[in-house]
């Protein structure tokens, strides 16, 4: 992982870091069925916005929330993680470049391949780094 700090705050540099791998366990939980550890993640606010691997334009937590509780009811299974990520952080905002690689499962148990590339925004939120916009690659499975 590299970080390219706009201004130089290792605490921040560590929070964002923390984020990122807090956010890649929650979407890996969703693809259980379980929505709880993606909703911690995310900021519940009305600007935040999500363009996922299924596509469509989510704006909002309201919407957000919506799309990720209809992908945690796939129960895709599998798991994925981040990989060659790059992170600008700033005083309040982080920017996250990285592809996202691992494999999912179809309905007969069949392995799914993932190999996208995903923009990650975080904004802080107090003493919290929440997620407050995602934007990936589509999947052809999913779409």
């Amino acid at each position: 992982m590299s970080i390219y700090p706009l201004m130089k705050n290792t605490l921040d540099e560590a929070a964002v870091e923390a984020a990122v791998a807090e956010f890649h366990v929650a979407l890996n939980a969703m693809f259980t069925g379980d929505l709880k550890p993606m909703e911690a993640v995310w900021s519940q606010t009305d600007d935040i916005v999500y363009r996922g691997p299924a596509g469509g334009y989510r704006v909002g937590w309201q919407e957000v929330r919506a799309d990720w509780a209809k992908q945690a009811a796939m129960k895709l299974g599998g798991s994925v993680q981040p990989v060659r990520t790059r992170i600008t952080v700033d005083e309040n905002l982080a920017v996250v470049r990285n592809y996202v690689k691992g494999e999912n499962y179809d309905a007969a148990g069949n392995p799914l391949k993932v190999s996208i590339r995903a923009v990650s925004l975080f904004r802080k939120q107090g003493q919290q780094w929440k997620m407050i916009g995602l934007h990936t690659d589509l999947l052809p499975f999913l779409v």
